[in-house]
């Protein structure tokens, strides 16, 4: 059992905290019996489960991973959350190619973890499995943003792009069209069709789509706020 905070392993853990330290190793971490039970589930790359017993409330079948125990003083050490449950893994990140997709999402420079989170997870809920991220957007391998995608990240094929503007560009010599949100936009995103072949393009949180991809899109759309004294269609 590990009980030194100082061990290699704990260190290299806690560095995997900082992003030039997951890039530098190819690595990340998750925490908790539901996030990893579901990258056992979707076969993730899971290279070391970490354990302490004095925390874990349900029993777990790790005989096919490398298992490291620890102590409730070291565990601590390595988890940032409130109310640890005792178990983390450490993984390699996975790099998807999208090949060919109907529908793919990309992401300018969207940068709040929370905000990738709930993106990637919603992705995963609608069935769309393919995300472009551009490297002004948040990195998907943070704590926070692995966390509330609720285990989502394992099945969203994400490919990060040093520059996202070229990307679009040769998906789009490809054959997709672009689609990014405007407030010019005459259009909805419901009158949408989606029978082509389709990028749709979010914006940063508070400058939108950059203007070089809005002047290389296909279609401009938005989407309708809807107020108290509304009531959705659907």
């Amino acid at each position: 059992m590990i009980t030194s905070k100082d061990n290699e392993l704990i260190k290299h853990i806690k560095s995997l905290n900082q992003k030039k330290y997951r890039d530098e190793y190819g690595e990340y971490f998750i925490e908790g019996i539901k996030m990893v039970l579901e990258a056992i589930e979707e076969k993730a790359p899971i290279k070391e489960i970490i354990l302490c017993e004095e925390l874990l409330q349900k029993e777990i079948d790790t005989k096919d991973f490398k298992v490291e125990f620890v102590d409730k003083k070291v565990f601590a050490s390595i988890t940032d959350t409130v109310s640890p449950q005792g178990i983390l893994a450490v993984l390699e990140k996975q790099h998807r190619k999208i090949e060919d997709a109907q529908i793919i999402f990309a992401l300018d420079d969207v940068q709040d973890p929370g905000n990738v989170g709930t993106i990637i997870r919603t992705l995963d809920c609608a069935g769309i499995k393919n995300l472009m991220v551009s490297s002004g957007s948040g990195d998907v391998y943070n704590p926070k943003v692995v966390r509330s995608t609720m285990g989502a990240i394992f099945r969203i094929n994400i490919e990060s792009e040093a520059d996202l503007l070229t990307a679009l560009l040769e998906k789009q010599k490809a054959g997709y069209q672009i689609v990014v949100t405007s407030l010019e936009a005459s259009e909805y995103y419901t009158d949408l069709s989606f029978k082509e072949k389709t990028i749709v393009v979010i914006g940063n949180e508070s400058k939108g789509v950059k203007k070089e991809i809005q002047a290389m899109a296909n279609i401009k759309t938005k989407i309708p706020m809807l107020r108290k004294n509304r009531k959705p269609k659907c």
